[in-house]
């Protein structure tokens, strides 16, 4: 006798259609997985160190992180409230769109851009309205604040793109936020900022944009040019009183102790981050060129990552096949940029799957 199916809680119909995350494939021996934005180098120096320290862990960790916000208040100039910590920068994103957008509203975001956008919005129960990217990869912020509405409660802007790879400038966002009304959020994701090298690119600390337009909110992480992924840790900079609604919705005790620590002893060795940052970005820079010269549609890469635009699913698998693990979309494949040794590889990959 067969057992019959229990009968389980009801989902909401668009959560139980919605797929979960894809995280990036990890690689076989010999190979490179290149498919998550990962930085090659282990953590900086102090950073193991510190995360030993904080051992007690039959404790709960300070769930405002008031030591990070204080050294991060520091750095950027504003006040410990000006700054909320979340586990990744993903997660503030998440808090923010929950607190400012629900049932009847509209998030704006550029596509393709971050690929959890879509489903950050869903979650949240408002709408998502993409609006296509230029031609060349970049957002076409016209098009963006053209789609703003009496609906519309949050606008995603993502600087340098990912995964395409262009920033917006400082003229671009200023000529931007002059069109989006004041009662709108605007959540400025710089995840790559420490990457970027364009002439006029815009950075939404240095140039204090939170000030200037407190509807803005300035997103960073340490996952990336930092390098502790694992550990989950990003951070958010804007008016107080907009923080506090992220503060509000964002699950408690979520950035551990081990995560605060390791932040702040990464804020610590600026020299070695910034030789880090720069061998990333000449292997990047070399990388694109040596696409592009291959034949292959590289917009201009800004973050730690390269894309080829229009590159299939069966491009992706020529890189599998020869072991290197890369990102497929629809649109086209990103490759994060790795160990100096991949270089090699990518470019023989792509020369042939052309």
């Amino acid at each position: 006798m067969s057992t019959p199916e229990p009968v389980l809680p009801r989902i909401r119909p668009e959560i139980a259609a919605l797929p979960p995350y894809r995280q990036g494939k990890a690689a076989g021996a010999g190979g490179f997985k290149l498919s998550s934005n990962e930085n090659p180098f282990d953590p900086l120096p102090g950073v193991v160190d510190a995360v030993h320290a904080a051992d007690a862990l039959n404790r709960y960790p300070d769930a405002t992180a008031a030591r990070l916000r204080a050294r991060l208040g520091e750095r950027y100039g504003v006040e410990a409230d000006g700054v909320v910590i979340g586990a990744g920068s993903v997660s503030l994103l998440a808090a923010f769109i929950q607190a400012a957008a629900g049932a009847g509203d509209e998030v704006v975001y550029s596509w393709r851009s971050f690929e959890a956008y879509p489903s950050l919005v869903l979650v949240a129960g408002a709408t998502g309205v993409p609006v296509p990217n230029l031609a060349d990869g970049r957002h076409d912020l016209d098009a963006l604040a053209a789609a703003v509405t009496d609906r519309t409660r949050v606008v995603l802007v993502c600087t340098p793109n990912n995964p395409t790879g262009p920033v917006v400038t400082s003229d671009e966002l200023s000529a931007f936020l002059a069109r989006i009304p004041s009662d709108v959020l605007v959540l400025l994701d710089e995840a790559y900022a420490e990457f970027v090298t364009a002439d006029g690119a815009v950075d939404g600390l240095a140039e204090r944009v939170f000030e200037t337009h407190p509807n803005v909110v300035v997103l960073r992480t340490f996952s990336k040019a930092y390098g502790l992924a694992a550990l989950r840790v990003g951070y958010a900079i804007g008016h107080p009183r907009v923080l506090d609604a992220a503060r509000s919705t964002a699950i408690p005790l979520s950035v551990t102790a081990h995560a605060e620590a390791a932040a702040l002893a990464s804020l610590e060795v600026h020299d070695e981050l910034a030789e880090r940052v720069r061998q990333i970005v000449v292997r990047r820079d070399a990388l694109a060129a040596g696409l592009r010269a291959l034949g292959w549609r590289v917009p201009d890469a800004q973050g730690n990552f390269v894309w080829l635009d229009g590159a299939s699913a069966d491009v992706a698998r020529a890189f599998e096949d020869a072991g290197v693990i890369v990102r497929p979309f629809p649109e086209g494949v990103r490759i994060s940029v790795g160990e100096e040794e991949a270089v090699a590889r990518i470019l023989q990959v792509a020369e042939s799957a052309r």
